[in-house]
């Protein structure tokens, strides 16, 4: 199969089939290896375990199985990243094989598989599975969201601002955001559990209710961007009113699942800068 429109029953199917391949790789691959495996360190400082170059070779081979189309995956170097990016004029696969890293070498019941497929810059289909819980949220783009088949969000947001639950990115805030989140924060509690992907699928469901990140690469946000924005959720970056018009490689998030929280929200953000 080399040619997809997105929308079509031609899409559910390759949806269907990017499922069955994210499964089937953190069965063999992943799960196995959870709390067994040995890590180095990046030269950015973050983990690499044998369990990712598995996971991510296995999906690459999967994926161009499903759609002949270029795999970008997290472990690669950037260069090679950017030759594929710029390669994938048709479409291209963009995959982080184990997103929570440090949580899965640590024992932290708090990870994901992540692949999104990719056109024109934009997201059209989208697939985060967290294997421990077995859900896994999918989405289409023009075709909603769901997890495990139940369509998103699960629960409605928070009746104000002040009563919301926030998943938020402390790291890479800008540091006087980050104080005045920590000291006079709008919301009522904040999370973050090491995850982007989950995160925004977090969000999606409900389960959060604002979402902050001062910086996504492309592989934190290809998939649960779409499946967020699906689920209803508005998004922008902390500069940028169009999402999916900021800087590729590292994209700030702003979101929220209810519009006029979400309004509120970065409206409180963005006069912090």
């Amino acid at each position: 199969m080399t040619t997809m429109q997105i929308g079509s029953r031609q899409g559910a199917l390759v949806l269907e089939r990017v499922i069955a391949a994210v499964r089937s790789v953190a069965a063999e691959q992943i799960m196995p290896r959870f709390q067994r495996v040995g890590h180095v360190r990046k030269s950015d400082g973050s983990l690499f375990t044998e369990a990712d170059m598995a996971a991510q070779t296995a999906l690459v081979e999967a994926l161009q199985r499903i759609l002949d189309l270029p795999v970008m995956g997290e472990e690669m170097s950037a260069e090679r990243q950017g030759e594929l990016w710029t390669g994938g004029q048709q479409g291209i696969w963009c995959v982080d094989p184990i997103d929570g890293t440090s949580n899965f070498v640590n024992g932290l019941p708090h990870f994901a598989v992540s692949v999104a497929l990719l056109r024109a810059g934009r997201s059209e289909l989208g697939v985060v599975y967290n294997p421990l819980l077995d859900e896994i949220f999918t989405a289409r783009r023009g075709c909603g969201a769901q997890l495990n088949g139940q369509p998103l969000p699960l629960r409605p947001a928070a009746p104000a601002l002040r009563h919301s639950i926030a998943a938020v990115d402390f790291k890479r805030l800008p540091p006087g955001l980050a104080c005045v989140l920590a000291s006079q924060p709008p919301y009522s509690s904040q999370r973050n559990f090491g995850a982007a992907t989950l995160d925004w699928c977090q969000a999606a469901a409900g389960r959060f209710d604002l979402y902050l990140h001062g910086g996504q690469k492309l592989w934190d946000y290809a998939a649960g961007s779409l499946i967020f924005e699906e689920a209803g959720g508005s998004v922008c970056s902390l500069t940028c009113d169009d999402f999916w018009a900021d800087e590729l490689w590292q994209r700030s998030v702003i979101a929220g699942l209810d519009p006029e929280m979400f309004a509120q929200w970065r409206d409180w953000i963005r006069s912090r800068l």
